[in-house]
């Protein structure tokens, strides 16, 4: 079987299946399969496909059949212009997620020496990007091991000055001590598990998804946390949820000022920043 073959024949399949942009899975796995660029599946389309890669590329496809996510096939996702590993230990970094980096690097503009902390880190990808772009150190929490270990391998791969510690949000971190926190928390409500796409549902970690009942739970945790964590007159920057603005802003009307929600490509709120009164 040909190079062309396999692709037309494995984009065909995902079609039947519903699968979403079939052509362009079917070009990253038989990529992946392969070992090689996605000029190469043109260039050599009338090469013969190895054995070896066509069994690699059939369980491949079986896979996402299956409703496994691409990224959790090829252990790969790029987010700010790099590459970051995943597992399914790990959310995969959403596109949308850039803005709260955005955001970060903004306020490092003005406060060039502040001391950050990315609580809730999963890859490693919100706390690789900031020191990378800021170039400056940046610390970073989970409380699964298993993603800890996956954003190490990131801190590694990428060489960013990222230091990692296991922690449930902010449990260990000393009072008035951070400069700036950000954090892509859980925010996705128990009650939304039914309506959720498959892919989603049934492979990312769910203690990185929900946050309880109302979607509120670990915003408020989060918060409360940071009263304590962070520095008066620092800032907290929050990825926002589905229809979670004005749940959030409320919980910040208390002990937060200068309140901004930056909305993204499409128009909806994606990340609120208050800074802690002094």
């Amino acid at each position: 079987m040909t190079v062309q073959t396999a692709l037309l024949q494995g984009a065909e399949i995902l079609e039947k299946a519903s699968i979403p942009v079939p052509r362009l899975t079917a070009e990253v796995l038989l990529c992946y399969a392969i070992g090689c660029v996605r000029t190469f599946l043109y260039a050599h389309g009338d090469e013969e496909l190895t054995q070896v890669a066509w069994i690699h590329y059939g369980r491949y496809l079986n896979e996402r059949l299956q409703g496994k996510p691409t990224q959790y096939i090829t252990h790969s996702q790029e987010f700010y212009g790099r590459d970051f590993y995943v597992n399914s230990d790990v959310l995969i970094p959403r596109p949308e997620t850039e803005h709260l980096v955005d955001t970060a690097l903004t306020f490092l503009k003005k406060r060039p020496n502040s001391r950050i902390l990315d609580a809730g880190t999963g890859s490693g990808a919100i706390a690789i990007s900031v020191a990378l772009e800021g170039g400056i150190p940046v610390l970073a929490s989970d409380i699964s091991s298993a993603a800890i270990a996956v954003a190490e391998r990131n801190r590694r791969l990428l060489n960013a000055p990222v230091a990692f510690f296991a922690a449930d949000l902010l449990d260990a971190v000393k009072p008035r001590s951070v400069d700036l926190l950000v954090s892509n928390p859980p925010y996705v409500p128990g009650s939304d598990l039914a309506n959720m796409q498959k892919e989603v549902r049934d492979w990312e970690p769910h203690v990185a998804l929900f946050a309880g009942s109302s979607g509120f739970e670990i915003y408020e945790r989060l918060i409360f946390g940071a009263e304590i964590a962070v520095k008066p007159e620092g800032r907290l920057l929050m990825e926002l949820g589905y229809r979670s603005l004005d749940g959030v802003r409320g919980m910040l009307s208390g002990n937060w000022t200068d309140i901004e929600v930056i909305s993204d490509l499409a128009g909806f709120a994606r990340v609120i920043g208050a800074t802690l009164r002094n």
